[in-house]
């Protein structure tokens, strides 16, 4: 069976991460899937428990994390999310191919585990596109702020990625990521 690469997008809140990760999912033909993961987080109105997120308890959450069912945990504007084990594993063992939709401190430690997988920084060209992209969103001033100051923290990061993505053209910069994801899965099977 051919190796299945395990790819981590990352990037600032607003950079479009979630839209590429749909729109590979669903227009690449690739054998892919996307990781989801644990968070302690509520829900927001329209995420399901199991498709979105698995939206847990903070006991529950340190119970996994004491089992060792993560690969990797960090806090994220103070709620706990991490990669599961299970979610990366049993799909890379079965030949799919796995996104993950991760900050910089979760692809950090995933590279620490698997060196070899593809790793992806998307941003925007410029400080005032995530701002509009925020508030279009509908984010709150305070998210919006708490949110920015995490986008200057991770930019300064993004030389860690073995691409770095400027997604002012949705289409290009899918173009790009899934040229890369195919070229990946090509080398596995060699």
């Amino acid at each position: 069976m051919a190796k299945a690469p395990l790819i981590i997008l990352t990037g600032p809140s607003g950079s479009g991460k979630s839209t590429i990760i749909d729109r590979l999912l669903k227009e690449s033909g690739l054998p892919l899937r996307l990781s989801v993961s644990a968070t302690t987080r509520p829900p927001r109105p329209y995420e399901q428990n199991g498709v979105h997120y698995y939206f847990w308890t903070r006991d529950e959450f340190e119970k996994q994390r004491q089992a060792g069912a993560f690969l990797e945990w960090a806090t994220v504007h103070g709620h706990w999310y991490g990669t599961l084990r299970s979610e990366v594993e049993d799909p890379l063992n079965r030949g799919i191919g796995v996104l993950l939709d991760i900050d910089v401190q979760g692809a950090a430690q995933m590279r620490a585990h698997y060196p070899d997988c593809l790793s992806f920084f998307i941003r925007t060209s410029s400080w005032e596109e995530y701002e509009r992209r925020l508030h279009k969103r509908g984010e709150s001033p305070e998210s919006i702020a708490r949110r920015l100051a995490a986008a200057r923290r991770e930019l300064e990061r993004s030389d860690e990625f073995d691409h770095v993505i400027l997604n002012d053209d949705l289409n290009r910069a899918v173009a790009q990521v899934r040229k890369e994801i195919e070229q990946a899965f090509q080398k596995g099977s060699s």
